[in-house]
């Protein structure tokens, strides 16, 4: 097969292995201790941020907030109380009825009881935020997983496992490693716009989603010498799922004008990777050419060919150097040969139908030649002529009823020279 060497725009591409990895990961624990009352959400349903997710029994802490409120009434009140013993105190010490000594202490008594009731406020501002935890809200948009505490149970502050996971999948990231050697190329490019990034998978590898590269990590994993890579994708059709393993094509930038034959088309000789051109005499000229990389299948020639020559694809190891060839188009050799499968068909079909038709002829003879001969015998030849008639048809269908038709009339041929004897 002959392939001409076209010239197109080809992808600079560094290809690998993602995972798909959820923008954010919430695991929602308790933030106090209670009993879980109710799940205000079904498993694996969106939920939007600020949400409620979760009631825990909120009486404890109700009840905890109006002590604390008490109490802060009725220190406000001994302050009161004691602001206005100041100001009587303020008035005497001026007149010299009471001492200052009195004075001072009367003013140090309202100042702890100012303290107190402002402990007194920071205990219900606390018991106001204990109670709030009784409401779990969630703190992104996301989809909740599965319900890991069953309404009923008992849960306590930072328990180990949580109450459920929320992953934000819209938008969301593919992380991935590409080989310390293509560090320096992929620093070159980055001085660009943002770097495109495609992750297909294997049901749909023409479809892929279309992302941006965000984040290269600051240093070489050891002990695999790559660079982790993220990039972050829209994922609007939610086709990318967290955990999922998706092919991911890093394009570094596009080579305009390149020439580009089948990767099959390039055979390695003692001399190097070399082509089999083509000329007009339908001779093939060995030709050494240099490969400046593969994308997909084809290879990009840097030198040794140019765009409309033509080059042998398969069967190089029947050429050498100066070999004739004949280049014959695809098409119709398959147009031909499909012709020639029609016609041997028909013919082949034409002639068992003849040969059925000739032994039937041959079978009524005989028939009329032994007319006297046995009521059995008749019989015999009446059927075979039957036979024939039926053998005929079933020529021209085809070799099974050709077939038939011979080795019917062959047994009854048989039989009628039992009848002679």
């Amino acid at each position: 097969m002959v392939v001409t060497a076209v010239e197109k725009s080809v992808p600079l591409q560094l290809r690998a292995v993602g995972n798909v990895e959820a923008y954010n990961t919430v695991s929602v624990k308790s933030q106090v201790t209670g009993v879980l009352q109710q799940a205000h959400f079904k498993e694996g349903q969106d939920v939007k941020k600020g949400q409620l997710l979760f009631t825990i029994d909120p009486r404890p802490l109700e009840a905890a907030l109006k002590q604390v409120e008490a109490n802060l009434a009725r220190d406000s009140a001994q302050l009161r109380n004691l602001r206005e013993q100041v100001k009587r105190y303020a008035e005497l010490v001026e007149k010299q009825y009471v001492s200052r000594e009195q004075y001072d202490q009367i003013k140090t008594n309202a100042d702890q009881a100012e303290s107190v009731v402002d402990a007194d406020k920071a205990a219900v501002e606390n018991a106001k935020v204990q109670l709030s935890y009784c409401y779990i809200y969630s703190p992104i948009d996301g989809r909740v997983g599965s319900l890991l505490v069953n309404e009923g149970n008992l849960v306590r502050v930072n328990d180990g496992a949580p109450l459920v996971v929320i992953n934000q999948v819209n938008p969301i990231n593919v992380t991935f490693a590409v080989p310390e050697a293509n560090l320096a190329d992929l620093r070159r490019h980055m001085a660009k716009p943002q770097l495109q990034v495609d992750a297909s998978f294997a049901p749909e590898e023409d479809r892929p989603e279309r992302g941006k590269l965000e984040f290269v990590d600051n240093a070489v994993d050891r002990p695999t010498g790559t660079v982790k890579l993220k990039a972050v994708f829209s994922n609007s059709e939610r086709r990318l799922w967290p955990g999922q393993f998706v092919n991911v094509a890093l394009t570094l930038t596009t080579e305009a004008g390149a020439v580009v034959i089948p990767s099959e088309a390039v055979q390695v000789g003692q001399e190097g990777q070399h082509v089999f051109v083509v000329k007009e005499d339908n001779r093939v000229e060995v030709r050494p050419v240099t490969i400046g990389r593969t994308n997909e299948g084809e290879a990009v020639i840097a030198k040794g060919l140019m765009a409309g020559e033509q080059v042998v694809r398969e069967g190089q190891f029947l050429l050498g150097p100066g070999s004739r060839i004949e280049v014959k188009d695809p098409t119709k050799i398959v147009d031909d040969t499909k012709g020639e499968g029609r016609r041997r068909g028909r013919g082949k079909a034409e002639g068992e139908s003849k040969d059925a038709a000739k032994l039937g002829e041959t079978m009524k003879g005989e028939g009329r030649r032994e007319r006297s001969g046995s009521g059995r015998a008749e019989g015999e030849v009446r059927e075979a002529s039957k036979v024939a008639e039926e053998s005929k048809g079933e020529g021209r269908r085809g070799r099974r009823g050709q077939g038939k038709a011979k080795a019917d009339g062959e047994a009854k041929g048989k039989g009628e020279s039992r009848g002679e004897s």
